[in-house]
């Protein structure tokens, strides 16, 4: 076999030794050729081929260079959108990038350490950038045009929402009002009066069926929901007013009916109001009730026994980020490392009596309150809610993990 051979011993390992990265101080990027030693790239810079090449680069080299800096910036973003969409420290990301020997290398574009690359990427705003004592670390931003509409669409859906949660608590207040007012201009004597003020507050929204509250009637009690058309067709006002005397005693005398319908009216409107808070209750636990509760800004507890060798077991952290909802960014409050932990492996931390918590799952979902007691037996504790339209509203019951801990700035 001749010693020039493709397959001879010597071209075997010539091509072996090719294949890893070589250091960066020997690669020719105009000529795209990689030494192996400093001997090589002298006599590479030597050779006709590289004069050719360094002619054309003298002609226009501030072109050139910014051509590769463009290549470098377009292929490094490319890179961490595929591969690092969470925060990532920069040399991990710059490491991976390099492995590709074809790659445009760092040397021959404007920047001249990874730190400045890293810093005109936060200015322009493709990534979001924190220096810290581990190095630099950054963020991808996306901002393709899909991403944005559907965070557009999303944030639209939730102003919708609160919209609809407010135009059904004055909606309820109104019919409260007219409801009292009907009360108090009702003629006495009766029972056809506060017939006539029943009035039908909201559809389930679970059933469908029609709810309607008497204000005012003899025991405060739910009249059952609506008859059909067909059979409240059938029966007429004096039917119904006739069934009501017979159901009542013959002996009561006209002073105590007046009596009772007085205390009656009185007892119906305190528990229409208390039926209507609760049901509005009801409404903002339903639509705030989630299967996801983390949050940014919170103190939380891993519980991951996984990571019990490495120490993290019933630590506590702090949650930075929330990636898909289900997923947090937890910096460890002792050493300050950051870790990727499901919130299935995570609990809630509640703080001493006076601390601020933030309600992160329930009917007050968002809003920041004050732990004022704790019910250990019943894992529950009251909180007075700070701030927002609730200010002032204290939740003398709520679960423990439907509070948590706020991180100290």
């Amino acid at each position: 076999m001749a010693k020039g051979d493709f397959m001879s011993p010597k071209a075997i390992g010539n091509r072996i030794k090719a294949k890893g990265l070589q250091k960066l101080r020997w690669y020719c990027q105009m000529c795209q050729k990689q030494c192996r030693d400093e001997n090589g790239f002298k006599c590479h810079c030597m050779s006709e081929s590289h004069q050719r090449q360094m002619q054309i680069f003298g002609e226009a080299p501030d072109h050139i260079v910014e051509s590769f800096s463009e290549q470098f910036e377009e292929s490094f973003m490319e890179h961490l959108k595929h591969t690092h969409r969470a925060r990532v420290a920069a040399t991990v990301v710059y490491n991976e990038f390099i492995h590709d020997r074809e790659h445009v290398h760092m040397n021959s574009t404007k920047w001249l350490t990874l730190s400045d690359f890293v810093k005109y990427l936060g200015k322009t705003g493709q990534v979001k950038v924190e220096d810290t004592p581990k190095g630099w670390f950054i963020t991808y931003v996306d901002r393709e045009p899909e991403t944005i509409m559907r965070e557009a669409s999303k944030e639209k859906r939730k102003k919708a929402e609160l919209a609809e949660e407010d135009r059904h608590d004055r909606d309820l207040l109104a019919q409260v009002e007219r409801a009292a007012k009907q009360q108090k201009t009702a003629p006495d004597g009766g029972e056809a009066a506060e017939a006539a003020t029943a009035k039908e507050l909201r559809r389930d929204e679970a059933t469908g069926e029609k709810i309607a509250f008497a204000m005012g009637g003899s025991n405060g009690t739910k009249r059952p929901a609506e008859k059909a058309p067909a059979e409240k067709a059938s029966t007429s006002r004096p039917a119904i007013f006739a069934a009501e005397e017979e159901s009542r005693a013959p002996e009561t005398s006209g002073r105590g009916r007046e009596g009772g319908a007085a205390k009656g009216g009185e007892k119906g409107r305190e528990d229409t109001l208390s039926a209507m808070m609760q049901e509005q209750e009801r409404a903002k636990e339903r639509l705030n009730r989630k299967d996801y509760w983390l949050t940014t800004g919170i103190v939380v507890k891993v519980m991951s026994r996984a990571l019990k060798e490495k120490g993290y077991y019933k630590m506590k952290g702090v949650v930075k980020a929330v990636i898909a909802k289900y997923i947090g960014e937890i910096e460890m409050v002792d050493s300050g490392d950051v870790l990727k932990v499901d919130q299935a492996e995570l609990e809630t931390v509640l703080p001493q009596i006076g601390g601020l918590v933030r309600v992160v799952n329930g009917a007050y979902r968002g809003e920041m309150a004050r732990l004022e007691a704790i019910n250990t037996e019943k894992f529950k504790a009251r909180v007075q809610l700070k701030g927002g339209k609730y200010d002032g509203r204290t939740l003398p019951a709520i679960d423990y993990e439907d509070i948590c801990k706020i991180a100290s700035v």
